[in-house]
C-alpha cells in the first residue's frame, strides 16, 4: 500500500450534498481489481457547465470529446474512469468515449452532447469500454447524495490521499454550497497537466458566465503549480451548475452579486491546486515561489515557474540545502528582465541577497533551519518593475523517480 503524503491534510473536509447531484462508483476493472474505479454523477436537468482543459497537442479522446461538447453548455453526466487515460489512442480511443456517452445517455434519458467524461491512467493503452458500459446500469442503480469522500478516492491513480474542498457563498442574498474534488500528484505544470477538478455548486449561473468565472480562476490556481515541469495529455476541470437554488438572476461574470461566489470558488480551486501539490509524487516539502518586481504578470510567472521546475533547486530543497545560488542561476536562464544589483531573495523571509551580492553578516544558519521544515518559501524581487506571481511546486526526491519507473507494472 502507497504510503501517504507527509504533506497530507489531517482529513478529508466534511462536505454537504449539492442539490441537483446524485452520485456512485463502482469497481469496473477497467484496469485495477478490486477497488472503485468509476465514478458516475448524474445531474438535474438545467444544469450548466464550464470547462478548461489541457493545451497538449496530444490531447486525450474524452478531452476532445468535452472540449467539443462544453460549447453547448448543457449537462446532465459525468463518467469518469481511472487506469486507462484514453490517450494517444487514434479512433479506438473517440469510439471507446462516443460508446459510453451513447450508453449514458440511455441510461439517463439525455442528449449525448450532456454526458461528459474524464479519463486518467496509463497513456497509449487502447481503452476498452466493455468494463465501463457493463457497469453503468449498475451504477445508476446506485446513485444517492453525495459521497464525496468515496468519490475522491475513485479518480484516484498515484494520488496517495484523496481530495476535497468546500465553500459556502452568497449570491443576491441565498446561501449556494461549493463543492469539489480533484485528483493529481505527478506530471503536473501549467495547464493543469495529469489532474482532473470536478466543481459543484447549486447555483443558477449560465453557462457563458461559469465560463468566464472558471477561466480566470483556474489560471490563479490549477495553472499555478507544478510538480515536474511535465503537462499531460488529460487534464480537465469541469464546473457544473445544477440551478437548484432561488437567487437573484445573474447574467454576465462582472455582476458585483457574484463578487462572493467568485471569491469562495477560487478559494475551492487553490485549495484543490495546492492539495495536488502536497501529494506529489514523492514529495517531502511544499514550496511557494513568489517573484515580484518583474516587468510583467507574464514574466513574473515565467521566472516563478523557471525556479520551480529547475532540478537543481528542487533536489537542493529535497536534501535540505540553502543553495541560494541555484534560485540565482534559474533566475537568470528564465529569459525575463532582470537586475542583478537589485536582485533580492529571501528563504523562509529571511534577506541573503541585495545590490548585487550577499548582504553585510549573512547568517545562513536560520535559513538553514527553514530548509528543515516541511513548508519552504522563496521570495525573489527582480528589480525591474511592478508585476507579480506566486506559484507552488514541491521537493524532487529519489521516491518520485521509484514512482514513475515502476508506473506500468
Amino acid at each position: 500500500m502507497t504510503k501517504t503524503s507527509p504533506l497530507a491534510p489531517d482529513r478529508f473536509p466534511d462536505m454537504p450534498a449539492v442539490a441537483g447531484v446524485t452520485l456512485a462508483v463502482a469497481a469496473s476493472g477497467v484496469k485495477y481489481k478490486g477497488r472503485d474505479d468509476l465514478l458516475v454523477v448524474e445531474l438535474a436537468p438545467g444544469t450548466t457547465v464550464a470547462g478548461t482543459f489541457t493545451r497538449s497537442l496530444t490531447a486525450a479522446a474524452p478531452v476532445e470529446w468535452c472540449r467539443e461538447i462544453v460549447q453547448g453548455g448543457s449537462a446532465r453526466v459525468l463518467v469518469v474512469n481511472t487506469g486507462n487515460a484514453n490517450a494517444f489512442t487514434g479512433k479506438v480511443g473517440t469510439k471507446a468515449v462516443a460508446d459510453v456517452a451513447r450508453a449514458a445517455a440511455r441510461l439517463f434519458s439525455c442528449h449525448e452532447d450532456e454526458v461528459f467524461a474524464a479519463s486518467t491512467g496509463v497513456i497509449g493503452a487502447p481503452l476498452d469500454p466493455t468494463p465501463i458500459l457493463n457497469a453503468l446500469p449498475e451504477v445508476r442503480r446506485r446513485l444517492a447524495a453525495p459521497g464525496w469522500l468515496t468519490a475522491a478516492n475513485a479518480i484516484k491513480t498515484t494520488d496517495t490521499f484523496p481530495k476535497g474542498s468546500v465553500r459556502t457563498a452568497v449570491i443576491g442574498g441565498a446561501e449556494v454550497t461549493i463543492c469539489g474534488i480533484a485528483k493529481g500528484a505527478g506530471m503536473i505544470a501549467p495547464d493543469m497537466a495529469t489532474m482532473l477538478g470536478f466543481v459543484f455548486t447549486d447555483a443558477a449561473i449560465p453557462a457563458k458566465v461559469l465560463q468566464d468565472i472558471l477561466r480566470p480562476a483556474v489560471e490563479r490556481s490549477f495553472n499555478s503549480i507544478t510538480v515536474d515541469g511535465d503537462t499531460s495529455t488529460n487534464d480537465t476541470v469541469l464546473l457544473f451548475a445544477t440551478g437548484k437554488i432561488d437567487h437573484a438572476p445573474v447574467r454576465a461574470a462582472g455582476d458585483a452579486k457574484l463578487r462572493d461566489f467568485k471569491r469562495k470558488l477560487e478559494e475551492v480551486l487553490v485549495d484543490l491546486a495546492r492539495q495536488i501539490i502536497r501529494d506529489g509524487e514523492g514529495a517531502s516539502k511544499f514550496v511557494t515561489v513568489s517573484v515580484t518586481g518583474a516587468a510583467s504578470p507574464r514574466a513574473a510567472r515565467r521566472i516563478a515557474f523557471t525556479i520551480a521546475n529547475s532540478p537543481l533547486v528542487k533536489t537542493a530543497i529535497a536534501g535540505q540545502d540553502a543553495n541560494w545560488g541555484r534560485i540565482v542561476m534559474a533566475v537568470g536562464k528564465a529569459g525575463e528582465k532582470a537586475d542583478r544589483d537589485k536582485l533580492e531573495i529571501r528563504i523562509g523571509g529571511i534577506l541573503i541577497t541585495a545590490k548585487g551580492g550577499l548582504v553585510p553578516g549573512y547568517d545562513e544558519a536560520p535559513v538553514a533551519a527553514h530548509m528543515k521544515g516541511l513548508e519552504i518559501d522563496i521570495a525573489v524581487d527582480v528589480g525591474i518593475g511592478r508585476g507579480q506571481a506566486t506559484v507552488w511546486t514541491c521537493d524532487l526526491t529519489h521516491e518520485y523517480i521509484n514512482i514513475n519507473a515502476d508506473y506500468r507494472s
